[in-house]
């Protein structure tokens, strides 16, 4: 009877002691979960309050401040140094070899008398002879006691061309210097091989040149002659 009065109360002591312990653990867990519950929503709110931080809500235009500028930036000025030219050299005027002369007949003084026409009724001859017709053809040789030598004379202009490439050349040109000294006539006789506009440029200031007229029996003559134009970069 004890026995079994020991065993009743025991179950009841356990079964007791089992309702306690799950009240318990069941709180337990209900305060776990609520904990959880509540630290996602905290979070949650202070990662909202931080978002709403950083954005900046413009309402108007007016808080967009002016436009940036839209002129157009000046490129930066490219200075390009050129190499130093020295002014191209003229050498010394020189007759027109013997290979390159064309032979000419000269009109004798027997047939320049026949093509002179003579005024009748006094005795004064009227010579009327074109001035174009006294100067010699080009390749005419003209033998002459002194040689037209340079008075004044202008430099040629350097082509831009050449002065930018670094390109040197002579040029060999015929000239017709008259009686007076004066050039009539400015030909190339051979170009420098550069197409960079040498000739152009020893034509156009040879034909401003001055000299000292050819002497031929104590008289200024018209002739022709060779004169060599170098540009040369310094």
């Amino acid at each position: 009877m004890r026995q079994d009065l020991a065993i009743a109360y025991g179950a009841f002591e356990l079964k007791k002691s089992y309702q306690k312990n799950l009240a318990k653990g069941l709180l337990i867990a209900a305060i776990l979960h609520l904990a959880l519950i509540g630290g996602f929503l905290l979070y949650n709110l202070l990662a909202r309050e931080d978002l709403e931080t950083n954005l900046r809500v413009i309402k108007s235009l007016a808080e967009l401040g002016p436009p940036p500028s839209l002129t157009k930036q000046e490129k930066p000025q490219l200075s390009v140094a050129l190499p130093e030219v020295a002014p191209p050299s003229v050498g010394t005027p020189k007759p027109v070899p013997d290979e390159e002369v064309v032979e000419v007949e000269f009109a004798t003084q027997k047939q320049l008398e026949q093509a002179v026409p003579v005024a009748e009724g006094n005795d004064e001859v009227a010579i009327s002879i074109p001035e174009e017709e006294l100067f010699p053809n080009r390749g005419d040789f003209v033998a002459v006691e002194v040689e037209p030598k340079v008075i004044n004379k202008v430099q040629p202009i350097y082509p831009e061309l050449a002065r930018r490439a670094n390109v040197e050349g002579t040029v060999f040109l015929d000239i017709l210097v008259d009686k007076e000294g004066k050039v009539r006539k400015v030909e190339v006789l051979k170009a420098s091989g550069t197409n960079v506009g040498f000739e152009e440029a020893a034509k156009e200031a040879v034909k401003q040149w001055v000299f000292s007229p050819a002497i031929q029996n104590d008289k200024p003559v018209a002739v022709w002659m060779t004169l060599p134009v170098k540009f040369e970069v310094k």
